[in-house]
């Protein structure tokens, strides 16, 4: 006992005491170590590669992801801008206007109607109706202008068209 309670017997009590905590310290390291390599195995698939190596595949395939979304958005844009240009040309607005031309009472058989495209662009019809007779009289529209002088029912055609003047504004 004489040798335990001397300086080298404390001392090496001590280290005994350290050694031991050290051991159970390593062995709950271990274990702690291995919980993390199996939780690891089931992140990476069981492939025989690090939590490193694994990020940088994945940013590869991200960034790999990446350039196809934004490649499909460019090839979206261009569908979207050509089926635009399509749409311009397409007809997009129209109106027809109702008339007594002649100023007879025949119950308003004249008409025109007015088809245009997104530009403003396209087509006036005006058939002139009378008792023994009916004529049909075409104008073209270009960005708005007549080709040639509009009559005042052409010119409502267009302007209700184009949502610039109400039905009940044309029927006065």
């Amino acid at each position: 006992m004489h040798q335990l309670t001397s300086a080298t017997g404390i001392i090496a009590i001590t280290a005994a005491a350290i050694a031991v905590a050290a051991l159970l310290l390593s062995a709950a390291l271990a274990f702690r170590l291995r919980r993390v390599r199996m939780e690891q195995r089931v992140v990476l698939g069981g492939q025989s590669r690090d939590l490193v190596g694994q990020a940088a595949e994945l940013q590869s395939q991200f960034e790999t992801l990446h350039k196809y979304v934004e490649d499909i958005a460019s090839a979206l844009e261009n569908r979207v801008a050509g089926v635009e240009d399509r749409l311009d040309g397409t007809l997009s607005y129209r109106a027809l206007v109702r008339y007594d031309a002649l100023g007879e009472m025949s119950g308003r058989q004249s008409a025109s109607l007015a088809l245009l495209d997104g530009t403003a662009s396209g087509l006036v019809f005006s058939s002139i109706h009378h008792r023994d007779q009916a004529r049909m009289y075409i104008q073209a529209i270009q960005d708005g202008r007549p080709e040639h002088r509009l009559s005042p029912e052409e010119s409502a055609a267009i302007d209700l068209a184009l949502g610039q003047a109400t039905q009940q504004s044309q029927l006065a």
